[in-house]
């Protein structure tokens, strides 16, 4: 995490499919560094005081219809105020037109004006969604990334540990893949954290011995998948004989990654132990525990009511 996350404005554009009303404008410079939006009815009556400039700036009914109310040359005043704020850019939502005079002052201020068919609401929650994710705190980790069950399960450990053997199996099992070897974690809240794959090696997983295959060609679309929330992670070490292992796990142990505390469960390897059976049924396990049942509890809870009743009955 280096605290300049940004996004730049093409990527939003192709994102959400937005209509460039204005093409000899440079998108390609305009960068956004904060997750969220703007709706400029009050600058519209005049009022810049505290004026989020740096947001992305969105016209729907509202402030359409209110411009319309507006004589030409009042409308053309308010334009030319809002278009030479230095603002990102300009959103009309639900496919609403631009006069020609206002795509003469944007192209004049070097403001794009673009254009969206999706409602003015919709487009705000959906964009800033997709901003939260993006310019959230990042951070690249060495593991792999499965959603197993809809639990994203996230498989670190030494080089060479089995990691990428034990994704391929789950694979072949009717799980997805997300990211194999490195793994962008995105704190997008103080309880979630969303896993990427980085560009260059998207969809593709390292075999020693055999070497890279691409999981997309292979198994198909439904093997991948884009995103996903990080619920647990299983940390994958050599057994080791003299080390005392959990065997009941009626206390949680977590790891720590921005911040954020996730379920951890250290797995012991050795020959014969089906890596990708036991990663199937710890996520299992987890959603049981999410919906309120415990195994390991109900297991105590049973013992002690047992040893009570050979109590009463020594009495």
């Amino acid at each position: 995490m280096n605290g300049t996350e940004r996004v730049k404005l093409s990527k939003v554009i192709e994102k959400m499919q937005l209509t460039n009303l204005t093409p000899d404008v440079d998108t390609s410079g305009i960068w956004l560094h904060i997750p969220e939006v703007n709706r400029p009815a009050l600058q519209l009556t005049g009022f810049y005081n505290q004026f989020d400039n740096d947001r992305i700036q969105i016209i729907g009914n509202v402030e359409y219809s209110y411009l319309s109310s507006l004589s030409e040359t009042d409308r053309y005043e308010r334009y030319m105020q809002l278009l030479s704020s230095n603002i990102p850019c300009l959103v009309f939502c639900r496919d609403l037109e631009p006069e020609a005079k206002v795509i003469e002052l944007a192209t004049k201020y070097k403001i794009p004006i673009l254009k969206s068919k999706a409602a003015t609401s919709a487009f705000m929650a959906e964009v800033i969604r997709w901003l939260n994710v993006q310019l959230a705190p990042c951070i690249v980790i060495h593991g792999v990334l499965v959603d197993v069950y809809g639990t994203g399960v996230l498989i670190t450990g030494e080089s060479g540990i089995g990691k990428s053997e034990a994704a391929l199996e789950l694979i072949k099992r009717g799980h997805r893949l997300v990211t194999d070897d490195a793994v962008e974690i995105r704190k997008v809240s103080d309880e979630t954290l969303i896993g990427t794959a980085p560009g260059v090696t998207k969809y593709f997983i390292e075999l020693r011995g055999i070497g890279i295959i691409d999981v997309k060609t292979l198994f198909g679309v439904e093997s991948i998948k884009e995103t996903q929330q990080i619920d647990m992670v299983m940390k994958l070490e050599d057994w080791n004989k003299d080390r005392e292992y959990d065997r009941l796990g009626l206390e949680e142990e977590y790891t720590e990654y921005l911040g954020n505390k996730v379920v951890c469960h250290s797995l012991p390897i050795r020959p014969g132990r089906n890596l990708a059976v036991i990663v199937e049924a710890a996520a299992v396990n987890h959603r049981q525990k999410k919906m309120g049942y415990n195994a390991a509890k109900e297991l105590y809870r049973r013992v002690q009511e047992n040893l009570m009743r050979g109590d009463d009955d020594d009495e």
